[in-house]
């Protein structure tokens, strides 16, 4: 199946990913170059090669993307990675990176942004069920769209809002996955991952498939199961030594009790319907997914941009692709200076963590009183006493794809230079959710 569709631009210079060498294997990343690794090069690098923009400034440094892209391969040892579109909102990079075998398909977060995407990609599966009449009115109308775009389910109300739309006699059958929940009911600690699916029995998730399967209009077509209490929790998260503690201990636990279950609904799910593809997994669960027999492909989007919520795992290292700046506008005291700008909190339990990470010049740290603001930050630390008005201060956000609702475009940086320009979903005048 092709990923991409003749006719769209795409950005074949970046090459995201290492080609394979004579005998046919790929070296990801042990050959590539890391300059992130000397931060006193890497980050005024960074100020060097975008002095000349504007402040704020979102860069992409491309060999970290590619040694990101590379680890990503290396760790799901031959399992197909689905690109998750909301932790990259770039989509001349997802377009890319399905060039090369690895990556296959993209998991979208919600269905107008499916059918953008599927103009141009063949594989296109939305990631959350959707009661957006006016995308499922035009998905109902157009055979190459619904043959492209893999609707998500776990409620048979969520089939009668589509027949509502338009009856199964009088529009193209529609590709369905089923969701079924994968957390972990603890012993002791009770409910342990995301508030997503009501399928957790294997029973449940089963016969809600044979409901779809009997459905007309409707094809059974994958399973996704997303362990988020393994993939998007760390083991190794700085200041945090009990709760990593109970994380080493739960994980584990989880994924045993997961796999067996998993492996029951997707044996019964086959007894009803041809399943295309078991998903399941997300950049901090590689391993421990790609072990179980029944996963067909994983889903990986945030290692690529490398938010710093993923630094915190023991499993991997991933180099931080995405930064941004803000420069700076004023010194309140001596050991203070202020950036214009700076709020971009990530979603999530409020706290410390979700707030964006000052990362140079190094040792700069938010203000507990004001945190960063909307249209101030200031920073305090022994860093900032040399500052002075102009001066640009580099952040990393927590998550992956949320700076890109911010900006227009991030500008590619190789070797100290801007080498391309990629809009974001904002850039391209999109804003799905």
């Amino acid at each position: 199946m092709a990923e991409h569709v003749d006719g769209g631009p795409r950005d074949a210079g970046l090459r995201l990913v290492p080609h394979a060498g004579p005998d046919g294997t790929t070296a990801y990343g042990t050959a590539l170059p890391q300059p992130w690794l000397d931060t006193g090069e890497y980050w005024p690098g960074l100020s060097g090669a975008t002095a000349a923009l504007p402040a704020p400034v979102a860069v992409l440094g491309l060999e970290a993307l590619r040694w990101n892209a590379a680890d990503l391969l290396r760790r799901a040892a031959g399992i197909p990675l689905r690109v998750a579109s909301k932790s990259l909102r770039v989509r001349s990079v997802m377009e890319e990176l399905l060039q090369h075998p690895g990556f296959r398909g993209v998991f979208a977060y919600t269905l107008a942004e499916a059918l953008w995407l599927a103009e141009r990609c063949d594989d296109v599966l939305v990631g959350y069920p959707s009661t957006d009449r006016p995308a499922l009115e035009r998905l109902l109308a157009d055979e190459l769209l619904a043959s492209r775009v893999t609707l998500m389910v776990d409620d048979e109300a969520q089939l009668d809002l589509v027949d509502a739309v338009l009856p199964s006699s009088r529009r193209p059958e529609l590709r369905i996955c089923l969701d079924a929940d994968a957390s972990w009911r603890a012993p002791v600690l009770g409910f342990i991952g995301t508030r997503r699916s009501p399928l957790h029995r294997p029973a449940d998730a089963v016969r809600m498939g044979a409901r779809i399967a009997d459905r007309p209009g409707f094809r059974l077509v994958g399973l996704m199961m997303y362990e988020a209490q393994i993939a998007g929790i760390g083991d190794t998260v700085p200041g945090a030594g009990p709760m990593n503690a109970m994380m080493r201990r739960i994980q584990p636990r989880s994924m045993t009790e997961l796999r067996e279950r998993r492996g029951r609904i997707t044996a019964g799910l086959h007894g009803v319907a041809d399943l295309e593809f078991v998903n399941g997994g997300g950049t901090g669960s590689l391993e421990a997914t790609r072990a179980d027999p029944v996963v067909t492909e994983m889903t990986a989007g945030s290692g690529l941009f490398a938010g710093r919520l993923f630094d915190g795992y023991r499993a991997f290292t991933p180099a931080p692709a995405a930064a941004y700046a803000f420069d700076v506008v004023r010194r309140p005291a001596p050991q203070i200076a202020t950036v214009l700008g700076g709020g971009w909190i990530a979603s999530g339990p409020p706290g410390p963590g979700r707030s964006p990470q000052p990362v140079w010049p190094q040792g700069l740290r938010l203000l507990p009183r004001e945190g960063a603001g909307e249209v101030q930050t200031p920073l305090r630390g022994a860093g900032a006493a040399a500052l002075r008005a102009g001066d640009r201060v580099w952040f990393r956000h927590a998550k992956s794809g949320e700076p890109a609702e911010h900006v227009t475009r991030y500008h590619v940086v190789e070797a100290g230079r801007i080498v391309a320009e990629l809009p974001t979903y904002r850039g391209e005048g999109k804003a799905f959710l």
